[in-house]
Order: C-alpha cells, then sequence, then structure tokens
C-alpha cells in the first residue's frame, strides 16, 4: 500500500492530499529515511511524521484498503 494512502485509511491525516504534501516536503520518513507518496509500505516498517515541534512515530501493523472509523488504529501503534 502507497504512504499517502496509509496514512489516509489509518486516518493518521485526514485527506490523502495533505498525506502527499507533508510526504513530498520531507515531514515523513519510513525507517529512518525521507520517504515520497508513493512508497510502498510493509507491515513492520516504522513511520515518523513531523507534526509542529512535535514528531510522532508509529509502527505499521496492518495494511487494509478500508477499514471502519472505530478499527482505524488497529492497523498501527504509536511508538512515541
Amino acid at each position: 500500500m502507497r504512504l499517502d494512502k496509509f496514512l489516509k485509511v489509518s486516518r493518521v491525516i485526514k485527506r490523502r492530499t495533505v498525506a502527499a504534501s507533508a510526504c513530498s516536503g520531507g515531514r515523513v520518513c519510513v525507517n529512518g529515511r525521507e520517504a515520497k507518496p508513493g512508497l510502498q509500505l510493509k507491515v513492520g516498517d516504522e513511520i515518523t511524521i513531523e507534526f509542529g515541534a512535535r514528531p510522532v512515530k508509529i509502527r505499521v501493523k496492518d495494511l487494509s484498503e478500508t477499514v471502519r472509523k472505530e478499527q482505524a488504529e488497529s492497523m498501527y501503534e504509536v511508538i512515541q
């Protein structure tokens, strides 16, 4: 699954266009490297997102194409 789509489906970022612009702007890293929106994710990848001055680090647990709102948080776990 693409990085920008994962961020939207898991509801970490509200819109896919915002997720894509965050990736293009260099605010998203996967496994310690800057990532483009089209990067293919795998289960176990670690994503670091800079929300202002507060970075959030999450680990991918599931790559479902669609999930309900209540199940969105089960797609990842917050590490930091």
